[in-house]
């Protein structure tokens, strides 16, 4: 089963974007479902439901800050965190150029930081119509640059 067939199953089952793709790398680069699933949970709905980056975005950077992410070197020179940068960008870019923006308000064509925002894309099933083609994305870009 490759990443993006667990990412989606994953969010089929109920859980967020962002934990979702987050879980789906986790545990082959050392931290287990459970501790990734509550790390990832409040980039869900764009950064807890603000509507901002994307959780299967989100969700992704964590895996490669797991995956190549520096330990505590804070230098400006360290090659790792440049490394870390240099791919995050690279996901990011491909990731909008498929779906012409990161931000969840953008993807999902309203406003999920209000109230009426939510209820909209409820009410037009659009978590379920749109967010598993980006948690699927994520996963697919993720598998293939990292």
């Amino acid at each position: 089963m490759s990443k993006a067939e667990i990412a989606i199953s994953r969010f089929e089952e109920g859980a967020l974007c962002s934990q979702s793709v987050f879980t789906a790398f986790s545990e082959e680069l050392g931290l287990d479902r459970e501790t990734a699933s509550k790390i990832a949970t409040p980039f869900g709905g764009g950064m807890s439901l603000m509507g901002e980056v994307c959780g299967a975005v989100t969700g992704a950077l964590m895996a490669i800050g797991l995956k190549h992410g520096n330990q505590s070197n804070w230098r400006a020179e360290d090659s790792q965190k440049e490394k870390t940068y240099a791919v995050s960008a690279s996901f990011v870019q491909e990731f909008r150029k498929r779906n012409g923006s990161i931000k969840c308000r953008d993807l999902l064509g309203l406003d999920i930081s209000t109230p009426e925002g939510r209820q909209a894309a409820r009410e037009g099933n659009l978590y379920l119509k749109l967010c598993p083609n980006f948690v699927r994305d994520a996963a697919e870009i993720l598998e293939e640059s990292c």
